[in-house]
């Protein structure tokens, strides 16, 4: 009777804690509910080694499952509230009495999956990190655990977060969290946690250590990084753990302006919203919602644009546009800020909301009227302010107080420019002074030449098509040409004849006054006055003698200057006016003159500054006038080789736009404008080829810029279709992958974006693309040790031609033979070129990763031929495998064998989870199977297989009915192992 009772309480336990389980796994079951119902169990057990064992026997079916099945989460959650329900605080008195006892439950789950974490089974590892993570987590924040077992737990997690399985170094990092001490630059926590960041391929860990990761001096580098992720998740994240978590003035001015730039011109408009939600809100509520201070950190002056960018972020995110009044500039009665208040930041923000609102259109017409004065008024205003920036000397340059001062001023200049787009010029008067002024300004000798460019584009954008040209030739004209008056020296004889004059007038009226009186004394008063008279006639003309000037004569001429000063504004002044001229319409007599009269004139000059703007100024005029490219390509072929290096870049840009907009027909007569530069040409040194040698040049250039140019233009021009060459793309592919240009972001940045655009483009930039891979990996086989292109990974390369030519990569789908399969044939004939060379098992594993078409033809047969002679011949077992892989595959004879499905026994996944040492009991499965998993879990972001797509189109009944069949469930496991 005694054993009886025993058998029947052990089996009531064990249908409890498995009834607890089953329950567990609905969603709907009260779990806090069954969590109090086995703990009540728990402790009334004095022996509790039954239950531990129940209750693991249980676990271990939920921890052999990989796949993210509701009821297996169900009982992971059900699991961890349990562990962590014998954790609740008490009272002091019961806490020392049942301390040991509370804890023992806890310890002993942490000591068993610490001893499973180990195991052969990545599923196993996975849940053991899950539920490590999932306890740590739901512990309180005065919880205790034994040092010992946090050790464990410590070197454990350090071990798993290098796991080969994503999911399995995701729960591991997470459960790291609590484990870190951000103010140990040591922490093993988080060296781990920086080199997941850097260096780990999956952007799920990636983004689990960003949301777990602790900001500290030498984490924030690592965070910061992550804003640039290839990943859109990533980004996004990164960006809201540094609106979160990071202070503003924990960055720098040079990071807090890139978070910007690159957060809000981010090609995902996820990331672009949570800069404007998050980021920005986030720093301005640091900064007690002072806008004016928000753009104080942003150091203005040297980063406007991103500065506007970012108030225009802001903008849209108000509630109403009439707030965009309330934190930004002070403005007066006028509508003006006065001068002595003008600083950086509100005229920048003056600037930004005045054409945020002028964005909006009619809507916000009326609050622009609040903004902003009448036109007259702000072009006073504008006047006024131009006027009282100084004209600094050489010395007083040397002075960086006074010349950060003025170099403020001008950036003030420039902000009041730009707002002239904002006024309505429509009204004819308040249009004509603001023409006035700006043409005034732009005759001040004390305008600084940065503001002139400015200054042309708001004039011209004011004036009409007709009186564009006219107008700013007069200004240029006055400007290089000004009125001034000139001095002229009187003859010394001049002088001494009207000395005679005057002495001659002097004796004639002392001699009438002399007789004058004699008169007098005889009486004779008809003599007296008429001698009177005389003498008055006489003093009259001594009178004008004496007020005729001594001094030099003035006069006003036009007099010619030839400083650099005055030349740099003249240039500039035509160089905008070229830009904005209608290219349709070519060159009129007024432009011509100012070619001929300045810009050629001024190529020659000895100033650098002076023959560079003169070369962006011939450049330009070149694209007007076709005749005059002709008449002067040979000149900036010229100074691209010889002229300094800004200027060389200069030339080289107005090179490469004549080729992109008149074609190589520039050059010499073709039938087309498309020239094959891979062809044979009729004369060897032809114009042509002469270009493409220099350009060819260029890109070994030690000078980064003129290299970075030309590779860019090199990109345009094939992009465009005036060039086809596969030896420029493998030129540009090796620039791209040479580690010389490593620090060239920019060059790296325009050839990553060319060769996707380029191949994704056109059939036949794809056969481009395909015809320049040979050459490009002789290229590199054949580079010396000494050469950085040996540093190069050659597989990496190989890999990216492949992806360049895939079908599936064009735009739009093309009819014909596939560029996989005539690559495949190059690379067979490659192969049996040389068959014991060492780049023949690159060849070959390049042959079993290209999408080759298994439709029968003469070109399936052809290759089936190289691909059996290749088999004939090669010895290397890894190139038969990959042969023998290609060639079954164009029989079509290769057919996937499904793998027999797991049957997860007890006894072997006891032994599993237990030892962490033996391999997994599962059904026999191919190799090629396993491996394919293996592969498939590695690179799938959650780890879990998809179905294959279904060839007909479901009802959504049948949908419910199939989702149904494919969850998990636990308990006919369970039921079918108790009743063993």
């Amino acid at each position: 009777m005694y054993l009886l009772m025993i058998f029947t309480m052990t089996a009531d336990n064990e249908l409890e804690i498995q009834e607890a389980f089953q329950r567990a796994q609905k969603a709907h079951h009260n779990k806090a509910k069954l969590v109090a119902t086995l703990k009540n169990r728990y402790i009334k057990l004095e022996d509790k080694l039954e239950f531990h064992e129940e209750f693991l026997r249980c676990l271990k079916y939920a921890m052999i499952v990989y796949t993210r099945e509701p009821a297996v989460e169900n009982v992971i959650d059900f699991v961890v509230k349990f562990a962590v329900s014998f954790e609740t605080p008490m009272n002091e008195e019961e806490e020392e009495e049942s301390e040991e006892d509370d804890g023992s439950f806890l310890n002993f789950l942490l000591n068993f999956l610490l001893e499973s974490h180990t195991a052969n089974s990545h599923a196993v590892r996975f849940r053991v990190c899950q539920l490590i993570n999932k306890l740590l987590g739901s512990l309180s924040e005065n919880a205790q655990v034994d040092d010992e077992i946090c050790e464990r737990i410590h070197e454990a997690m350090l071990i798993r977060v290098t796991d080969k399985y994503p999911n399995v170094r995701i729960q591991a990092a997470l459960a790291m969290a609590r484990l870190q001490d951000p103010n140990d630059p040591e922490c093993p926590t988080i060296k781990a946690y920086m080199l997941l960041l850097e260096n780990d391929s999956n952007a799920e860990v990636r983004r689990a250590v960003l949301s777990c990761i602790a900001p500290a001096a030498f984490t924030l580098p690592k965070i910061y990084k992550r804003t640039r992720d290839v990943k859109e998740k990533v980004r996004k994240l990164s960006y809201q753990v540094l609106a979160e978590k990071v202070h503003i003035r924990a960055l720098t001015i040079a990071q807090r302006v890139s978070l910007l730039q690159h957060g809000l011109n981010d090609s995902a408009e996820s990331v672009k919203e949570v800069v404007k939600v998050f980021l920005l809100p986030a720093w301005l509520r640091l900064l007690q919602n002072d806008i004016l201070q928000l753009l104080h950190r942003l150091d203005v002056e040297n980063c406007a644009e991103t500065a506007v960018l970012a108030l225009h972020a802001l903008f849209s995110t108000a509630t109403t546009l009439d707030d965009l009044l309330q934190n930004g500039a002070k403005l007066d009665e006028r509508k003006l800020i006065p001068v002595d208040a003008l600083t950086c930041e509100n005229v920048l923000y003056w600037r930004a909301a005045c054409e945020f609102v002028k964005a909006k259109g009619d809507e916000g017409e009326e609050l622009l009227e609040k903004l902003l004065p009448e036109p007259a008024i702000f072009a006073e205003y504008l006047y006024s302010y131009l006027k009282s920036v100084p004209l600094l000397s050489e010395e007083q340059r040397a002075d960086m107080t006074q010349l950060e001062l003025v170099m403020t001023k001008e950036f003030i200049g420039q902000q009041l420019i730009l707002l002239v787009g904002c006024l309505d010029t429509t009204e004819e008067g308040g249009r004509r002074r603001v023409l006035a002024v700006l043409k005034e300004m732009l005759l001040l000798p004390n305008t600084p030449l940065s503001l002139i460019g400015q200054l042309v584009q708001k004039l011209v954008g004011i004036l009409h098509d007709d009186q564009q040209r006219i107008t700013m030739a007069e200004i240029i004209s006055d400007l290089r040409e000004p009125i001034v008056p000139i001095t002229e020296c009187v003859d010394e004889n001049e002088k001494r004849k009207k000395q005679v004059k005057l002495a001659e007038l002097k004796v004639c009226i002392m001699e009438c006054k002399q007789e004058l009186e004699d008169c007098i004394s005889r009486e004779d008063f008809a003599r007296a006055a008429e001698l009177k008279e005389s003498i008055a006639q006489l003093e009259e003309r001594r009178r004008q003698l004496e007020l005729q000037p001594e001094s030099d004569h003035n006069k006003e001429q036009r007099i010619e200057k030839n400083d650099p000063e005055t030349l740099l504004k003249c240039l500039t002044m035509c160089a905008e006016v070229l830009k904005q001229m209608n290219i349709s319409r070519g060159i009129c007599p007024t432009i011509t003159a100012l070619i001929e009269t300045l810009i050629l004139p001024s190529v020659s000059n000895s100033n650098s500054a002076v023959r560079n703007m003169a070369v962006v100024c011939l450049g330009t005029a070149a694209l007007h006038s076709r005749d005059l490219a002709n008449t002067h390509l040979v000149l900036l072929l010229q100074i691209t080789q010889l002229d300094e290096p800004k200027i060389r870049i200069s030339a080289l840009k107005a090179l490469i736009d004549q080729l992109l907009f008149n074609g190589l027909k520039i050059l010499q007569d073709k039938p087309s404008d498309l020239l094959n530069s891979d062809g044979q040409s009729e004369e060897e040194e032809s114009p042509v080829h002469n270009i493409l040698k220099m350009l060819s040049e260029f890109l070994d250039s030690e000078i980064c810029e003129l290299r970075t140019e030309t590779a860019e233009g090199l990109a345009k021009l094939m992009y465009c279709g005036r060039i086809v060459s596969a030896k420029l793309l493998s030129r540009l592919v090796l620039l791209w992958y040479n580690p010389v240009t490593e620090e060239d972001q920019r060059l790296r940045h325009c050839l990553g974006v060319f060769l996707q655009l380029y191949a994704r483009e056109s059939r036949a930039h794809q056969e481009c693309v395909e015809e320049s891979f040979l050459p490009t990996m002789r290229t590199l086989f054949n580079a010396p040790a000494t050469s950085p292109l040996s540093e190069i990974d050659t597989s990496n390369v190989a890999e990216l031609f492949i992806e360049l030519t895939r079908p599936s990569a064009l735009v739009q789908s093309s009819q014909g033979v596939c560029v996989h399969d005539s690559l495949a044939v190059r690379v067979c004939n490659e192969i049996l070129r040389d068959i014991d060379a060492p780049e023949v098992r690159l060849y070959c594993k390049t042959l079993s990763s290209l999408e080759i078409s298994t439709e029968p033809g003469p070109a399936n047969q052809e290759l089936q031929q190289l691909l059996s002679q290749i088999l004939q011949e090669v010895k290397d077992k890894f190139c038969v495998r990959a042969v023998e892989k290609v060639l079954n595959q164009l029989k079509g004879s290769q057919q996937s064998k499904p793998s027999a499905p797991q049957d997860p026994v007890l006894t072997a996944v006891d032994e599993n989870v237990s030892s962490g040492q033996k391999k997994v009991s599962t059904a026999k499965t191919s190799k090629k199977s396993c491996e394919n998993k293996e592969k498939s879990d590695e690179s799938d972001e959650e780890n879990v297989p998809e179905a294959a797509p279904p060839s007909v189109r479901l009802t959504r009944r049948a949908k419910t009915a199939a989702l149904e069949k494919t969850k998990q469930d636990l308990t006919a496991l369970m039921n079918r192992e108790a009743s063993s």
